[in-house]
Order: C-alpha cells, then sequence, then structure tokens
C-alpha cells in the first residue's frame, strides 16, 4: 500500500489565459459559448461556466502575445499548501505564496514552475458565486457548464506522470502505448475527481497546454454549438469534431478561440471513483483510441499548443522534446 500524501488535490480549478484583445475574447467566451462574468478588471475578465459556484475558472488577461500565464489546481485544506510546498521544493523547485486577494476572489496560493516548466497554482479557497444551472432564461450561447481538465504536452512523458502520480496522487484511468519491445506509453489519462481526468499528458514537444476541457451537458448540447457557430459565420473556430473518443468514451468538439488557444467541448465519459478501477490500455496502432468512428484529425490538432509562462520573468518557457506530436500517431 502506497503510503497517504500530507495533502489532497481535488480536481483543475482554473486557467489563466493571456489574449491580444480583450473585447474580441469576452465575445466569443461570454457570447459564443456562454461563459458568465463574475468580475472584470481593468485589462482582465475572471469568468465561470453556469453549474460552478466559484469565482472562476477561467481568467482571461489582455496582453501583447497569446500565452498561458498558469493552470491551477483546488487542495482541500488550505494547510495543504504549505505541504505541497515542502514536495516541490524537494524537487528543487522556487515556490512563491501568495496573499489572498492577489488573484480575486481567491485565498492564499502556491505558485511553483513545475520541473517541466509548467506555471501552477494550489489553492484551497475561493469566494463563492451564484450557481446559474437552472436559471435557464439566463444562459448565453452554448451555456458552458463546467471547467474538467486540461491536457499538457510534454517533453518527458515518463518522468511527467511520475510526478504528478507518485508525488501528486492522481489515479490512471487510460494510456496509449506501442507495442513493440520495450513498450512505451505516449499519453496518460490522469484524475482526482472522478471521472476521465483532470489532467492529459502527451509526449511532444514541450512544455505546451494543447486544450482546457469543458463539460457540456449532452451530445446535443455540442451539436447546438455547431449550429450558433455557424449561424455567427463563425465556422471556421471549429477545429475537430464533433466526434466521440474511443479513449475516455467522450464526445467531444475542438475550437479555437481569436487568439488560438484551444478549447475542447466535452461530455459523456465514465465514472472512475472505485479504488480497483483498472487502467485502460490503447495500443498506438489502434486508430479508434482517436475517434471512434475513425474519421481524420486535421494536422493542426497534433501540431499546435499554447507556450506557457515562466513566472519570474513572464516570458514564454523555451520548448524542447518531439517537435510534432507524432507522437500525433500515438495520441486520441
Amino acid at each position: 500500500m502506497k503510503p497517504e500524501l500530507p495533502f489532497s488535490v481535488v480536481r483543475a480549478g482554473h486557467a489563466e489565459l493571456r489574449v491580444r484583445d480583450l473585447a474580441a475574447s469576452r465575445a466569443f467566451y461570454e457570447e459564443i459559448l456562454g461563459f458568465v462574468v463574475t468580475e472584470e478588471r481593468d485589462g482582465q475578465l475572471f469568468q465561470r461556466g453556469v453549474e460552478e459556484r466559484h469565482h472562476h475558472s477561467l481568467v482571461l488577461t489582455e496582453a501583447d502575445a497569446p500565452l498561458v500565464s498558469h493552470l491551477a489546481f483546488r487542495v482541500a485544506e488550505e494547510v495543504h499548501l504549505d505541504a505541497l510546498a515542502s514536495y516541490f521544493e524537494s524537487l528543487g523547485c522556487r515556490v512563491q505564496f501568495v496573499e489572498p486577494g492577489t488573484e480575486p476572489g481567491q485565498g492564499r496560493a502556491l505558485r511553483v514552475q513545475d520541473p517541466f516548466g509548467f506555471p501552477l497554482e494550489f489553492y484551497a479557497e475561493m469566494q463563492q458565486a451564484e450557481c446559474l444551472l437552472q436559471k435557464y432564461h439566463l444562459h448565453k450561447g452554448a451555456g458552458v457548464r463546467r471547467l474538467d481538465h486540461f491536457n499538457c504536452f510534454v517533453s518527458d512523458l515518463a518522468r511527467c506522470e511520475q510526478m504528478w502520480r507518485e508525488g501528486l496522487g492522481f489515479r490512471l484511468t487510460e494510456y496509449v502505448e506501442t507495442d513493440d519491445e520495450p513498450r512505451a506509453k505516449k499519453a496518460v489519462w490522469l484524475h482526482r475527481k472522478g471521472n476521465v481526468h483532470d489532467l492529459a499528458l502527451m509526449e511532444g514537444l514541450g512544455p505546451r497546454l494543447h486544450h482546457i476541457g469543458f463539460w457540456m451537458d449532452d451530445v446535443v448540447s455540442i451539436i447546438r454549438v455547431c449550429d450558433i457557430l455557424g449561424g455567427a459565420e463563425l465556422h471556421t473556430h471549429i477545429e475537430r469534431g464533433p466526434g466521440r473518443h474511443g479513449i475516455s468514451n467522450a464526445f467531444f468538439l475542438y475550437l479555437r478561440d481569436p487568439d488560438g488557444h484551444r478549447i475542447e467541448l466535452y461530455t459523456s465519459d465514465y465514472l472512475t471513483v472505485d479504488p480497483d478501477h483498472e487502467p485502460i490500455r490503447w495500443s498506438a496502432r489502434d486508430p479508434r483510441r482517436q475517434t471512434l468512428w475513425g474519421h481524420q484529425t486535421p494536422e493542426s490538432w497534433w501540431r499546435d499548443g499554447s507556450p506557457v509562462m515562466d513566472w519570474d520573468s513572464e516570458a514564454p518557457v523555451a520548448l524542447s522534446g518531439a517537435t510534432d506530436a507524432r507522437a500525433a500517431t500515438y495520441i486520441k
């Protein structure tokens, strides 16, 4: 039996994206996707899905170039932040605590550049916000429900998976692996909250964010997004889908926002809360892992990702690893 960790990560919490034109991004996220604006400050929007009960799950910050400022995870108790800081310090990472309110609506938080270059934030407390799930008359556009997961390109998948699973307590649900010996994983899906994933890691040029996944009600709600985009003559924002993944069983649609950040609208995966859940292996040669129906994935989906920010310099973190994700042939 593995020793119990001195902290508990609850789920993926929120992300901050830097965008070049805040008005254009607001129109896309609020009017088309249906995010709710909780708070607006000079050059920043704090948004949430209609189901969410906390201040924000997506922050948009106006800047000169598109970038991922940070990815955040919620922990169960505020005291867990100190134990997390000790863990990351043991890996040689510089950690920084920020006071409550440094990020609007959020309590004390821990910020760290992880060993693979990702700017991470951990927090326990966030201001409550009104859940609008049943106020259907207030829903706009797609009516996005809630944040579900992050998906990232990493240059050293084996070590990164080890950190998230052994160091941070994430559980493996599905993975893609080569058939030839010695077998090698090419992508993994990891969770804390009890569905397929809070975090997916894919071998490729990293560190980069591949996409942020947001939960939708059902298959019909995703089809409706396509109609909304078509009617608004914004159909070029659709990059891939709609379709059904083999991995996760989820019904999906991938969009690109005005700055090229990739958003997945996601529904209909499955429960993974049982402690005896056996991870599902997918052969790297099985085409159904990508799309159960077999249709082709655009090249941009394998190639493109959003660079991430260095906490200290606020510049993009230098990239390393495979120059295209062919790993591509291995990923859903």
